[in-house]
């Protein structure tokens, strides 16, 4: 089969690889129909994930069919139309039944990372019956394909752990697809003002046709100032930092107002600088979550 191949830092290519079998009774083999390119995979080409080793294939999104599942799977069958989830969860250990998914003891965030992932034709799924979803067979695969990752990384770690509220006013760093995703969640719980912040105008004019009630180029004007200057100077009730640089960590710690949450969403190789020296006193919750995709 041919499949996207992790080389080491700045190296991949589209190469033939043998088709996975199964290892486990509670493995399946899906057949990828659609799949996706997250942000995740581009810092593992960067190099920012050492885990990920020469040989390995990319990817941890994706929809498929079943071509053939374990001894030991009751909840699929061959020819089930599914969703395969970015994390894989064995839903019976401590941390599965906390719904911290994402730190399961057998599985947890290992498509594409630490065994090979769903950019390819087809890819084993270890605990079938807890890490798929089973689809419409007529449904759009490119819209549920949202549901594998970004749609509930946005939600849980940046929303749910943000705590967002009715009136607040939030804002998001970065309107990439996880800031977008970020964006549309939010507005279930009506926050007054949801403020986006990047550097591209295109991505920006997206967020605001998804709804952004402002929006701020920050490669054209001073973003922490755009902020305090909407805000009467009272900074924002939550930041949700959806980028991944020490620049946008550090934006969100001087736009945070006094009891506020600032929900870190994004994929972080390198330190970033904790600015206690003005956070001490001011109430900060401060959230770091990998997505358990409990809200799937």
């Amino acid at each position: 089969m041919k499949a996207l191949v992790y080389h080491g830092a700045g190296k991949k290519a589209w190469e033939e690889k043998l088709k996975p079998t199964l290892l486990e009774p509670s493995d399946a083999i899906v057949r990828i129909t659609k799949t996706t390119i997250c942000g995740t995979d581009l810092h593992i080409l960067k190099g920012d994930v050492p885990e990920v080793t020469d040989g390995r294939i990319l990817g941890h999104e994706g929809v498929g069919m079943i071509e053939e599942v374990g001894s030991a799977v009751t909840e699929f069958k061959k020819g089930d139309h599914v969703l395969i989830s970015c994390i894989t969860a064995c839903g019976k250990c401590s941390y599965c039944k906390k719904g911290m998914n994402s730190h399961c003891e057998k599985g947890g965030w290992v498509l594409g990372h630490l065994i090979d992932g769903t950019q390819a034709e087809y890819v084993r799924i270890p605990f079938a019956d807890t890490s798929l979803y089973h689809i419409p067979a007529d449904a759009d695969e490119e819209a549920l394909v949202m549901l594998s990752d970004i749609l509930p990384t946005g939600f849980e770690c940046g929303v749910i752990n943000g705590e967002v509220q009715p009136g607040d006013v939030v804002a998001i760093i970065g309107a990439g697809p996880i800031g977008l995703a970020t964006l549309l969640t939010a507005q279930f719980y009506t926050p007054a003002e949801i403020i986006m912040v990047d550097i591209d105008e295109n991505r920006l004019e997206v967020a605001k046709r998804f709804g952004a009630t402002q929006i701020i180029n920050s490669s054209t004007q001073n973003a922490v100032d755009a902020i305090m200057r909407l805000t009467g100077n009272k900074g924002v009730d939550v930041a949700i930092e959806a980028v991944g640089i020490p620049a946008t960590f550090e934006l969100c710690q001087s736009v945070i107002a006094p009891g506020g949450r600032i929900a870190n969403v994004g994929v972080h190789g390198k330190s970033v600088i904790l600015q206690l020296e003005t956070l001490w006193s001011k109430n900060i919750t401060i959230t770091t979550r990998l997505v358990d995709t409990i809200t799937t």
